[in-house]
């Protein structure tokens, strides 16, 4: 369920612990300071650009024998960008490009190009719901993405017969945190509110979570889907959250009417 928009929403001295990659934590950090809420930031979750290779740089050059190009997050969106402006000074026509999400949409349609994103939903689920994919069978997908990672989209479409190239850009890690910056954060701040929008985030943070014997699990939970949530229930989390959308504004909203009482997002 959508969050309903508050005007300024309300969390003085309260408490948020974020655990998203940099820089998007950062930026979080600001809109729920704004918002009276004192903001850490525990990145669990690195990005680092995978070095270029012959065989991803001939699938670029190669980039007009795809009916359907896919990036997964606005990250993998940013490098593909990078890539394609290198090697194309005009991008081919007749190109389907798809985002996972509105932020991801963004980064392409601030490109220039014009992208097909789900009306509703930001997950992979509700992008491989789009009609344009539901009959792909003999067509070329390039799926930009991490190196790892959910394999729905590219199982599913090849289920449907399409041809799927992943295009690995980027790899993810955990960082490695001292004990007495887990302590400080979990310990001393003891965060009311705690935002992991992935799967492999949550996995992190439930990680910390035991090998430093904190007890988080009766905490505000933010994550990104249905999917997540389930996983956070499984691990002993009592109140996952799902907000309105992904926006700044829409995960501050949901929990200032979480922790105060009122109705939103879903749980």
């Amino acid at each position: 369920m959508a969050t309903p928009h508050a005007e300024s929403p309300d969390l003085s001295g309260r408490r948020v612990l974020i655990c998203r990659p940099e820089p998007e934590a950062s930026r979080l950090a600001r809109s729920f300071i704004d918002a009276g809420a004192e903001a850490r930031v525990l990145s669990l979750l690195e990005r680092t650009p995978l070095p270029e290779t012959p065989e991803r740089r001939t699938l670029i050059l190669n980039l007009d024998q795809f009916t359907h190009v896919i990036a997964v997050s606005p990250y993998a969106a940013r490098l593909l960008l990078d890539e394609l402006d290198a090697w194309w000074p005009q991008l081919p026509t007749g190109i389907r490009w798809y985002a996972v999400g509105a932020a991801t949409a963004k980064v392409l349609t601030d490109h220039g190009l014009s992208v097909r994103q789900p009306a509703e939903g930001w997950t992979s689920e509700a992008l491989l719901a789009l009609p344009s994919l539901a009959r792909v069978s003999g067509e070329r997908v390039l799926l930009a993405r991490g190196e790892d990672g959910r394999e729905l989209i590219r199982e599913t479409l090849e289920a449907r017969g399409a041809q799927v190239t992943p295009l690995a850009l980027y790899r993810r890690s955990q960082p490695d945190h001292s004990a007495d910056t887990i302590n400080q954060l979990f310990g001393q701040f003891a965060p009311e509110a705690i935002v992991t929008l992935s799967g492999e985030t949550l996995n992190n943070l439930i990680a910390l979570c035991a090998n430093s014997g904190h007890n988080l699990y009766d905490r505000l939970l933010i994550v990104p889907a249905d999917r997540v949530a389930e996983q956070a229930r499984v691990a002993g989390f009592e109140h996952p959250c799902i907000p309105g959308s992904l926006a700044d504004n829409d995960i501050v909203a949901t929990v200032a009417a979480q922790l105060n009482g009122r109705d939103g997002g879903s749980e």
